[in-house]
């Protein structure tokens, strides 16, 4: 009787235990899928932004990196507003200032938004106050630099001031930073997307970022830190991959040779939620050849939307026809 009391209470007890990491249950032992080749469409000047999924093995999206300038939060309780870092954008508070007059740029310094994904750490930061139960602002005029297309060409400068977040709909204004004509713009919320994107240069919301639960990974140019050879650190356009900010997690490994790697092996990985968790440092730029190589000994092993783990690998960054900017992939599910 006392040893089926303890075997009861240690039944009761490992269930206890593994509720309590809910977000991470594993998906149930499966037969390994077969070994995928996908070569990823970016373009030669890395113009579209391509969202792919690994479940299953297709391009769900993509769009042009210029079609939108910011991105507003999308969850229950979201409130933060992005910028398009594909662009090399950037932003300055110009703190409480009269709206709509005549601004530059000079002296003023620029941020952007960190290329971890950090939300507590984004460029724009905390626009609001709260007032019973709507976000309303603070009043602070942003100056924004739309960055630069495709070809190195400045798009613009623009201020901004966001006026309030009610009933799941952001309220905000925008004019020409040199002064001149005051727009209104609005955007909803989509619980479907983890944020919905608007272009200043259009004045309305454009499509981006499809369903947050159909795709695993962003195909993109982003912006972010580097270092000079003195250690001084400088904002960079890259060219890589970020994660899905829903429930996609990723590790690397420099040691386990990619054909070897195993789900068990991945269980030992240490994993992040960072956006750059895969990044752009999976090439190299050589300087003599004039050409991008891949670095051969990194593997990456990735948790997706569906649950699924994938190992992954990048095998070449030029397409059939030697172009750059069509990165080749090899995956398999684990």
């Amino acid at each position: 009787m006392i040893r089926t009391i303890l075997l009861s209470l240690l039944l009761l007890i490992a269930i206890g235990f593994q509720s309590c990491f809910k977000e991470d249950e594993m998906v149930s032992p499966h037969p390994r899928g077969d070994i995928m080749t996908d070569t990823i469409p970016m373009t030669v000047n890395y113009l579209n932004q391509v969202y792919f999924s690994l479940d299953s093995g297709k391009v769900v999206s993509a769009n042009v990196k210029t079609l939108y300038d910011l991105g507003f939060e999308c969850s229950q309780t979201g409130w933060r507003v992005i910028l398009n870092t594909g662009d090399f954008m950037k932003v300055a508070d110009l703190g409480k200032v009269p709206f709509g007059q005549t601004y530059d740029t000079i002296g003023l310094i620029m941020l952007f938004d960190k290329s971890d994904g950090n939300p507590d750490s984004n460029a724009i930061g905390q626009w609001f106050e709260i007032s019973g139960a709507d976000t309303v602002s603070k009043n602070h005029v942003y100056a924004l630099s739309r960055g630069l297309d495709e070809l190195g060409n400045p798009l613009g400068l623009y201020q901004v001031i966001f006026d309030s977040l009610r009933n799941n709909m952001y309220y905000f204004r925008y004019a020409p930073l040199s002064g001149g004509t005051i727009s209104s713009g609005a955007i909803t919320k989509d619980p479907e997307v983890n944020y919905v994107f608007f272009s200043l240069k259009s004045g309305s919301a454009v499509p981006g970022e499809p369903s947050k639960d159909t795709y695993d990974l962003l195909f993109t140019q982003y912006t972010t830190m580097l270092y000079t050879n003195e250690g001084f650190p400088y904002p960079y356009l890259v060219t890589g991959v970020l994660l899905n900010r829903y429930m996609v997690v990723a590790a690397v490994d420099s040691i386990v040779d990619f054909l070897a790697i195993t789900r068990d092996i991945a269980m030992t990985m240490n994993y992040t939620k960072a956006l750059d968790g895969i990044g752009y440092d999976w090439k190299y730029y050589d300087d003599e050849t004039g050409n991008y190589t891949i670095l051969p000994n990194l593997s990456y092993v990735i948790r997706g939307v569906s649950g699924f783990w994938f190992k992954l690998r990048f095998v070449d960054f030029y397409n059939k026809e030697g172009l750059k900017g069509y990165p080749v992939i090899e995956y398999q599910r684990l």
